[in-house]
């Protein structure tokens, strides 16, 4: 009759991965993402076909504990999985898609990272910027640049954690975005370079000073503060 469920639980505990596996395929949709949930946590490679198959399930809370577990796998044949599943139906499971792409840091996922900056979700476009900052990728250094422009605070944020991340191959973009005519952009602009801590862009900031926006020029004056206390 099918009255019990599996317990997936106390398979959890036992790292029971072929039961859990198993229990992927139940016809009830809170065993199949309580499963993906578990995989993930126990974080075995022999799980990574399965819950690929999983992305493709009917229900969207067994795609997102799918996406969830195979990015704690890190294991890199989900990378193109996971990527079509960056165009799921879905905004939760875009999301989560995204973030585990970042945490396998693959880069075959710049190029539909960066096409999921156009989504019209703020939270999977956050998740993206966060992404590609993890990946590190220069390819990324001009969507991210653009992304400061996002309507979102949250994802402009991102945009600029992600473009301390890659780093040197950021810098002088950013100088040149310090022009740019929107004021908040240059504001983030400004961030990113003192946490970046570069010294090119000394000159540029020091320049800042006299913005004609009272936050922006206090953004370049905390900026070239960190630089100068990087190298001290």
């Amino acid at each position: 009759m099918g009255f019990f469920k599996p317990n997936i639980e106390k398979m959890a505990a036992k790292t029971d991965v072929k039961g859990l596996i198993k229990a992927l395929k139940d016809k009830e949709s809170d065993v199949r993402r309580d499963a993906a949930m578990a995989l993930g946590e126990v974080k075995d490679a022999r799980a990574v076909e399965s819950l690929i198959q999983a992305l493709k399930d009917e229900e969207w809370g067994v795609r997102l504990r799918a996406s969830e577990a195979l990015g704690e796998i890190g294991d890199k044949r989900a990378v193109e999985p996971l990527t079509k599943a960056l165009k799921d139906e879905d905004a939760d499971v875009r999301k989560y898609a995204s973030e585990a792409l970042g945490k396998i840091r693959d880069a075959r996922a710049v190029a539909p990272l960066i096409q999921a900056l156009r989504d019209k979700d703020w939270h999977v476009r956050l998740w993206a910027v966060l992404a590609l900052g993890e990946i590190e990728d220069k390819r990324a250094v001009e969507p991210l640049i653009q992304a400061l422009k996002d309507e979102d605070e949250g994802v402009r944020g991102g945009a600029a954690e992600a473009l301390e991340k890659i780093g040197e191959a950021a810098v002088e973009p950013l100088i040149q975005a310090l022009k740019d005519e929107t004021w908040s952009v240059r504001y983030w602009v400004a961030l990113a370079l003192g946490w970046i801590g570069d010294t090119r862009a000394v000159e540029p900031l020091t320049q800042v000073l006299k913005d004609k926006d009272k936050n922006v020029r206090e953004a370049a004056e905390e900026a070239l503060k960190k630089i100068k206390a990087e190298k001290s």
